[in-house]
């Protein structure tokens, strides 16, 4: 290891940083994380925080959980590689696979494709819905819906489909036949309705309007997060994800549901499907797969969608698509003993406790800070607030009083995220009550300094 000196000089100087611009980076340098433990992490000049960004909505049971680690080590010393390209697998991947056929049963999802991240896992969800239709003998199903505001990834399959022009202008032309819809966001959109009952009514209308003038014997897929994310935790009334799967089964559109971030327990639920009272065609899963220790990921596909791939006899159905690290036997390892933790602790309860206790957190901040022009959350343990320089204009704050924020949280000892105008806070889903009342008074300083 480099001393202290040499990593502080070399910050950013050899290394792009993901979804941040290289002379920032230089201007700005990244903080030096080299330390976590529990639900704290602890930076280069000792200072520690409690990390109430979960490492990226990924770290769920912290980072201690000795049981994930051992297996990574184990398997490391047992077969640290090799790929399950036909003809080829492991001991590991096919115990996983069996052991996600039980996790997801009552979602109706039986089958797994393994990957190597929630970006991979999201692709081969739009090429296998493709695929579905072609097999179907339906080859004209080729475009996409999705939804304004959400997030899928950054290759150009997710980021065509992205409803976040951020991920998206400096790349395009993307991929063509992807058509994108109002959110149900309560606080922003273009019908001015802030009830979320009536608003979900809305852009279920507006679902339907898009199919009719695209023609559902054109699209493949309707894509979305359970809750939205990365746009700044949107949750929908319950209605609109019933409806969505009703519109979809009616026009044979499948429902493809990013669960990169809801899937293993952030919502309260196992899965957002469940939460929400829906069975999904396929979904994507990641980030908590393996608790963020060894990147991996799984896409989960309905009993109907495989029984329509198995029974093929034209070869149509024959799967192009695969990573070198498909179900690596490191990660698969890392992810069987993860499930295995996920459900002895237990995590969804606390995640349901924990998000009530910080959503309500939030909402009594709102009353004290005029800056705030929006609390989101309520859904298990993904929460946000929208900072606004004007409430009347709903005016974005300023970026310079952002950052104040940011900063002054930092230094009262939490980490959070800033997307845009959105201060997100998604912790491990481990934290308990104390941490949480922390994190609270940390935020609540930083406001005070905007």
């Amino acid at each position: 290891m480099k001393d202290e000196n040499f990593l502080k000089a070399n910050n950013a100087r050899h290394m792009w940083h993901p979804m941040a611009h290289p002379a920032d980076m230089h201007a700005n340098p990244p903080r030096i994380v080299t330390k976590g433990s529990g639900v704290r992490i602890t930076d280069i000049d000792g200072h520690e925080t409690i990390d109430a960004v979960g490492g990226l909505w990924n770290v769920n049971l912290g980072f201690s959980n000795a049981a994930v680690k051992e297996a990574i080590k184990s398997q490391l010393d047992d077969l640290p590689y090799y790929a399950t390209f036909r003809g080829t697998s492991n001991d590991q991947v096919i115990e996983l696979s069996y052991m996600l056929a039980e996790f997801f049963e009552p979602d109706g999802l039986s089958r797994s494709f393994f990957t190597s991240g929630g970006s991979d896992s999201v692709e081969i969800m739009l090429r296998l819905a493709r695929q579905y239709h072609k097999v179907r003998g339906q080859a004209g199903r080729t475009k996409y819906l999705s939804l304004k505001k959400g997030y899928h990834g950054t290759h150009t399959g997710g980021a065509s489909i992205n409803g976040n022009a951020n991920f998206r202008t400096q790349y395009e032309p993307l991929l063509a036949g992807c058509h994108h819809l109002p959110a149900p966001y309560t606080y922003r959109n273009p019908f001015n309705e802030t009830d979320p009952e009536k608003l979900a009514q809305l852009c279920l209308q507006a679902l339907e309007d898009e199919i009719a003038f695209q023609g559902p014997n054109t699209i493949a897929a309707f894509i979305m997060e359970p809750v939205l994310g990365a746009g700044g935790v949107i949750p929908p009334h319950p209605s609109f994800h019933k409806g969505v799967r009703e519109i979809c089964s009616r026009h044979s559109i499948l429902l493809l549901l990013d669960e990169v971030i809801t899937a293993f327990g952030r919502l309260g639920s196992w899965s957002g499907g469940r939460h929400f009272g829906i069975k999904p065609d396929m979904i994507s899963t990641a980030k908590a797969i393996t608790n963020g220790y060894f990147p991996f990921g799984a896409v989960m596909i309905s009993d109907a969608v495989a029984e329509t791939f198995e029974g093929d006899t034209a070869g149509v159905a024959n799967i192009g698509s695969g990573y070198t690290y498909s179900g690596h036997p490191v990660g698969a390892a890392a992810a069987v003993a993860c499930l295995k933790e996920t459900q002895r602790l237990n995590v969804k309860d606390n995640a349901a406790a924990r998000g009530t206790q910080m959503f309500e957190g939030f909402k009594a901040l709102m009353e004290k800070h005029d800056i705030i022009g929006d609390v989101r959350g309520g859904v298990g343990l993904m929460t946000a607030m929208e900072l606004i320089g004007d409430k009347d204009k709903k005016t974005p704050l300023d970026k310079k009083r952002i950052d104040a924020v940011y900063e002054a949280t930092y230094a009262a000892g939490t980490m959070v995220r800033v997307s845009g105008p959105n201060l997100i806070c998604s912790p491990a889903l481990v934290i308990e009550e104390a941490e949480v009342a922390k994190v609270l008074s940390d935020i609540d300083h930083g406001l005070s300094q905007a």
